[in-house]
Formats: structure tokens, C-alpha cells, sequence
């Protein structure tokens, strides 16, 4: 059973990120198709996957065009009963579905104003209200989920799940930006930092070129961290 992805540019498009994760941390076959995100490109890419008109997309092996992570997670989840992309337990699995539920939908303020990039890291970055209270309920779901449910392990729910997937781009804006954190979430940063499949992804987006570069906040910038391990 192979699928299909198509992705956006690797250094900015944090959606195009989740959707790969959940095909490559859960040891899924797929092949990757790029599209013109920022090459102004993507209608003419996605002309033949309508409905879709964002990227990640996947197409099943049956056919089927999913371009909404959301519908792509629980298509995985019904597809592949064998995987734990939620936790067993129900209870971790009612918070964790709630938790990318969340994601999927929310903290609009920190989308907006910390466009995801994993290229270097801003210096000097003030982060508005609104940010700050976007980190607050994130630390506040990652506390909970790791409290309770992460003793197994350094992810979310101690073992790598689909809120780990979710919530990845969250901790490479927080490391973009510098923008405040707890010891308990710069844990979990790190884990992520250093993760081998992220690694990965990144490798492939310093092989992009951008100009000009888009996003730029003409402020001091800083090398993206290395050794986190």
C-alpha cells in the first residue's frame, strides 16, 4: 500500500511537515511530490487533485484526495487499526485526539504572527499578547499530556503520536522566534530538534532558495541550534 504527498517548500510550510510525519514516523510507504508553493505554481500543480487547494495532500491507494490533515490523520487511523497513531489507552486517546483537534484548528494569533520557518532563528522578536496567550494554553496541553500520560517515553504521550506530528512546527516557531518557554517545553523542543526524521526534512529544506526570502522581519538572525540531543 503506497500513498502519495504532495508538499509545499519544506522551509516554511508547516502543514506540508505534518503531513509527511504522519507517513514517515509510522513507517508508512508513500511518495513525495513537490509543488510550487512559493514558485507560484500551485493551481497548475494541484489541477488534477481537486478538491485540493492547499497543500499537504494525499492520495490513497484507492484513489481517494484528502487535502485537509485532519481528514488525512483519522483516514490513516481507520486504514491502519493495526498502528498506535493515537494512544491505547482511552483516556490518552481522548486527549490526544482532542489536543490535534485543537492544533488543527487554533491559535490562530501565533500562525499569523510567527509564519513558520526552520531556516535560522530571529533575534530581537517581541511576541504580542495574543501570541503569549496562544504558548500559555500550549504549554498548558503539553503539561497535561506529559504529566499524565508521558512517563514511557520523551513525546507527548511518552511514546511518538499524532499530537507529536501536530504540534512539531509549534516547537521549530518557538526555537524561530525565541520565543518564551518552560523547562518542560523545551524539553520536548529538543526532542523534536533532534529528532532523525525531522533532521531529515530539514536537510532537504537548506537545499531550497528563496529570493527574495519571504517573511523577512529585518531583524538580526541567528543560527538554527544543532546538537540537540
Amino acid at each position: 500500500m503506497t500513498y502519495d504527498l504532495y508538499i509545499g517548500d519544506r522551509t516554511f510550510s508547516s502543514w506540508s511537515l505534518r503531513g509527511w510525519l504522519m507517513l514517515e514516523k509510522f513507517g508508512l510507504d508513500y511518495n513525495t511530490h513537490f509543488v510550487g508553493l512559493y514558485a507560484k505554481t500551485l493551481d497548475r500543480d494541484l489541477a488534477h487533485l481537486a478538491p485540493a487547494r492547499t497543500v499537504p495532500v494525499l492520495v490513497t491507494p484507492d484513489g481517494a484526495i484528502l487535502p485537509d490533515s485532519m481528514a488525512m490523520a483519522e483516514t490513516l487511523v481507520e486504514l491502519h487499526p493495526d498502528i498506535a497513531f493515537y494512544p491505547r489507552d482511552p483516556v490518552a486517546r481522548g486527549l490526544c485526539r482532542t489536543m490535534v483537534a485543537e492544533m488543527h484548528s487554533g491559535f490562530m494569533t501565533l500562525r499569523a504572527e510567527c509564519s513558520n520557518m526552520i531556516s535560522q532563528v530571529w533575534e530581537g522578536f517581541t511576541p504580542s499578547q495574543g501570541v503569549l496567550s496562544d504558548l500559555a494554553r500550549i504549554e498548558e496541553l503539553w503539561a497535561l499530556a506529559r504529566s499524565r500520560h508521558g512517563a514511557k517515553g520523551p513525546w507527548l504521550f511518552g511514546e511518538y503520536t499524532l499530537a507529536d506530528a501536530f504540534f512539531a512546527p509549534v516547537t521549530h516557531r518557538m526555537t524561530t522566534y525565541e520565543l518564551p518557554r518552560s523547562a518542560l517545553a523545551q524539553a520536548y523542543i529538543d526532542t523534536q530538534l533532534a529528532d532523525p526524521a525531522f533532521l531529515v526534512w530539514r536537510a532537504d529544506a537548506m537545499k531550497e532558495t528563496h529570493e527574495p526570502f519571504p517573511y523577512d522581519l529585518g531583524l538580526p538572525r541567528k543560527p538554527w541550534p544543532v546538537n540537540n540531543s
